[in-house]
């Protein structure tokens, strides 16, 4: 939910709502990196909010792991009145997913209400492993050079990623691939750039998180020592 930021502040403890309206003006609050302005609103279930250089936070953390299902949008609301990962997990408050799987993609999703862990995960910066698995159409071996090769996404290049063949057929196969990265839809216009059609795409681990035998659409809590695992990256 969205608030005034004065409010979210003194909600926190941290001080007066007149004193976070000074320390608002005084250019020492920010908002997911950037300096906020008096009058700006941030929602405390999401947002990093930072005070003089220290995160602030004023609800209880939730670390969910969801087993996302195909069909699925890793958004929270949709205009387009599809199906969102929120419809599937259910603790009594408004958790975000940490990252994206794209509405025909599935498997291991992190959801959380902690914005801080949230940007640290996702900066651009970090270098954290996900592993997929994908069934393929096409000739493995021509594709297997531009699959481990750096592709051109939205004028960047991707960096190089590790690929294993787990099975192959007369018409594709089985693929473990791992990134590094979180670029829009990279797996599939790997496969792309590669004359693969994708038929299944599956996340199956974020660093050493892994989904185990989690059926599709179940979701459980991380335990502590996952939770200190992923703010350790």
């Amino acid at each position: 939910m969205q608030e005034r930021l004065q409010k979210i502040i003194a909600a926190c403890g941290e001080c007066s709502r007149r004193n976070a309206e000074k320390l608002i003006l005084d250019g020492k609050v920010k908002v997911n990196g950037i300096v906020a302005s008096l009058g700006d609103k941030a929602d405390a279930s999401s947002d990093v909010i930072e005070v003089s250089g220290k995160i602030i936070s004023g609800t209880e953390k939730y670390y969910i792991m969801l087993n996302k299902p195909r069909g699925y949008i890793t958004t929270l609301d949709d205009e387009k009145d599809r199906k969102t990962v929120s419809e599937l997990v259910d603790v009594g408050t408004r958790v975000h997913p940490v990252g994206r799987l794209d509405y025909n993609s599935e498997g291991l999703l992190i959801m959380t209400n902690d914005g801080a862990l949230t940007y640290r995960l996702t900066h651009p910066s970090h270098d954290i492993p996900k592993g997929y698995i994908v069934t393929v159409r096409g000739h493995l071996e021509e594709a297997l050079t531009t699959l481990k090769s750096s592709i051109m996404i939205d004028g960047k290049a991707t960096r190089p990623a590790d690929v294993t063949v787990l099975r192959e057929n007369s018409d594709g196969g089985l693929l473990h691939i791992i990134i590094r990265e979180g670029r829009n839809r990279q797996i599939r216009r790997m496969c792309e750039a590669a004359n693969l059609k994708v038929l299944r795409l599956k996340r199956v681990t974020i660093g050493d998180l892994t989904l185990d035998k989690m059926p599709a659409g179940r979701w459980r809590h991380l335990t502590d020592k996952e939770v200190q695992y992923l703010k350790s990256l």
